[in-house]
């Protein structure tokens, strides 16, 4: 049995109608799980125009940046990063969209896979995610796949979600240059 090759590569204009789907389809079980407030959602035209303005701007204008994970040739996920500082810094977030490919250890991989392009192509020198502290998948994986800890604390993360613990972490561009 051959086994599936993992990659990722930058959003494109047809991958848009599945994130749409992701976030819109998605149960509200799982939406909570991840700290969203369900008021708060955009409404599918807000994340369409959202992810299509993506596509034009240079990435010195960028304000959210999308990658997308691929499991053979199917695409299972995205990864973005928002609240972008050109060159210095970044907010992270990681989504396996179909409940099978969770829990199995693609999200370490397909994290340092999408590493590179974070870095390289916004010239950031250090990368923040805050999970939901009670969402245990992101917090295991991230800390699988070489950040550090920082801090547990409570904040409003962005603008979809309930006021929540965080738990904050971070990795420096010098330690994936290093190869850690």
């Amino acid at each position: 049995m051959q086994k599936l090759k993992l990659s990722v590569r930058e959003m494109l204009a047809e991958d848009i109608p599945t994130i749409v789907r992701y976030w819109c389809e998605s149960t509200d079980e799982h939406l909570i799980a991840m700290g969203v407030d369900l008021k708060k959602k955009f409404s599918p035209e807000e994340i369409n125009v959202m992810l299509h303005n993506q596509l034009q701007q240079s990435y010195q204008e960028k304000k959210s940046y999308c990658l997308i994970w691929l499991f053979g040739n199917e695409a299972v996920g995205h990864c973005n990063i928002n609240s972008i500082l050109f060159g210095n810094s970044a907010y992270m977030h990681l989504h396996l969209w179909n409940f099978e490919n969770r829990k199995k250890g693609l999200g370490v991989q397909f994290v340092k896979l999408s590493l590179p392009y974070f870095f390289n192509n916004m010239g950031l020198q250090k990368l923040f995610c805050e999970p939901y502290a009670l969402n245990p998948a992101p917090n295991k994986t991230l800390e699988k796949a070489g950040f550090s800890f920082v801090k547990k604390y409570t904040t409003t993360p962005g603008p979809i979600n309930f006021e929540q613990d965080v738990c904050q972490w971070k990795i420096e561009k010098l330690r994936i240059e290093d190869g850690e």
